[in-house]
């Protein structure tokens, strides 16, 4: 009865449907009032955590993420919603980026860059998750083939954007501005919900690619161009940021 509550309070799919109100445990006014407030602080944390850096550029931009939460558009998601989920943060992270590009853009150059980065953020961070720490990683002399984890991020920006990230944080009065240089970024998460990002080569952006849990080590070290132990070294790096997994037998 508690996990269906629960459900029925961060799952608005499950909270509309036959499965739900048929078990008549509460007034379903009051329980639609109450996830719809549970939404709003959900989100309004997400929105200010993730979107930080445009939130502290909204006094040149006019435009707070967290003000979305306010408008119709999210008043329209709110029946679709699941709290946590990608599809909800991909949602979310889009109507930020909305509003956020209708706002004074002239004094931040690098807005789009800096968007595509927090919306990566945001999206990456979401999902289902494992909670317990003591459950095992699966065994490592099981595995085979390299797949890389869906949800893994590269961003190709055009400014080198985390030499400016901190610098906004800080007290300005010109808005920082970040070298313009081509930048690719890696926004990966581990299997516990540990959001990594990284600097990243065009060889790990292959390897990446390549990643598709078909193409054996032997496979990718001769495509990605990298040697054995290069390979081993660089596919260790990723498992523990939860860029790739391996898949287990043949």
């Amino acid at each position: 009865m508690q996990d269906a509550l629960i459900r029925a309070l961060a799952d608005a799919p499950f909270r509309g449907s036959p499965a739900w109100r048929l078990r008549e445990l509460a007034s379903q006014d009051r329980v639609e009032r109450f996830a719809r407030f549970l939404a709003r602080h959900y989100y309004y944390e997400r929105l200010v955590h993730f979107f930080k850096y445009s939130r502290a550029l909204a006094r040149v931009t006019g435009r707070p993420p967290e003000a979305v939460l306010t408008s119709p558009a999210f008043e329209a998601l709110l029946p679709t919603l699941v709290l946590g989920s990608r599809a909800s943060a991909v949602a979310i992270a889009g109507l930020a980026e909305e509003h956020i590009r209708g706002g004074d853009r002239a004094a931040v150059p690098y807005l789009e860059d800096l968007l595509a980065y927090e919306r990566g953020m945001m999206v990456v961070e979401s999902g289902a998750r494992l909670w317990r720490d003591g459950s095992p990683d699966p065994v490592e002399s099981q595995r085979s083939k390299p797949i890389r984890v869906e949800g893994t991020m590269l961003l190709d920006l055009q400014v080198d954007l985390p030499q400016v990230l901190p610098l906004l944080l800080r007290p300005w009065t010109e808005v920082p501005q970040a070298p313009r240089r081509p930048t690719r970024l890696l926004i990966a998460r581990s299997r516990r919900g540990r959001v990594s990002v990284a600097r990243t080569s065009s060889a790990i952006a292959t390897l990446l690619e390549l990643a598709d849990g078909r193409k054996s080590m032997d496979d990718l070290a001769r495509e990605a161009g990298l040697r054995p132990a290069e390979l081993e070294a660089t596919l260790d790096e990723l498992v523990e940021i939860g860029a790739v997994r391996f898949s287990t037998g043949s």
